[in-house]
């Protein structure tokens, strides 16, 4: 296995309106909503505006309750309640009374996850931690879209570190704030003896 960096979706606004047009199509045939075909442009240029901390999936789920929400022919910016706060967007008074906006999680002021789609994460990743990332970053999801087990960062953390600094294991002790015994006993514990044996000091 080796790790393939894709940019987050902040940094590739463009894929934005094709993106939501795929959600937009399938979850008005799965949710038997077909009268809702499109998307107006101002919505667009909204969700092109924000940054999306949780990229495509985060997109996907604020697709999906646009769907839900949604009672005419287009997806509006008052379909997506969440954006157009976090974007300072206005919405535009609905004719009849208004959706109303996905519950809210008190504690952790997300959406509420809907019973339609229980396989879905109830919250996006916090900002600036992304599902893969190059050297230098840490990855805190697996594959899963699940946070990573506490081993296999220490894990990935250690290998870099050695990386980082060419196998000096005293310096790598230090930047680890443990002991060197401690960092052998790690090494050990992970597989990783060979890789700290180039260069003990």
């Amino acid at each position: 296995m080796f790790p393939i960096w894709i940019p987050p979706l902040r940094d590739r606004r463009e894929d934005i309106p094709a993106l939501t047009r795929h959600f937009l199509a399938r979850f008005a045939a799965e949710e038997g909503k077909p009268q809702v075909a499109g998307v107006t442009p101002d919505t667009i240029a909204m969700l092109q505006e924000y940054n999306w901390p949780g990229n495509i999936r985060q997109l996907e789920n604020a697709v999906f309750r646009a769907v839900v929400l949604c009672d005419g022919a287009q997806l509006t910016v008052n379909d997506f309640p969440q954006i157009a706060a976090a974007t300072e967007h206005t919405s535009i008074p609905a004719a009849g009374p208004a959706p109303s906006p996905a519950p809210e999680n008190t504690a952790r002021g997300q959406p509420v996850q809907t019973a339609a789609r229980p396989q879905e994460a109830q919250a996006a990743p916090q900002a600036g931690f992304e599902q893969s990332a190059p050297f230098g970053f840490m990855r805190n999801l697996d594959p899963e879209g699940h946070v990573r087990k506490l081993t296999d960062v220490e894990e990935e953390l250690i290998r870099a570190a050695i990386n980082h600094y060419s196998g000096r294991m005293t310096e790598v002790a230090k930047r680890l704030g443990i002991g060197r015994s401690t960092l052998y006993r790690k090494l050990k514990e992970y597989g990783l003896e060979e890789a700290g044996r180039d260069n003990a000091a």
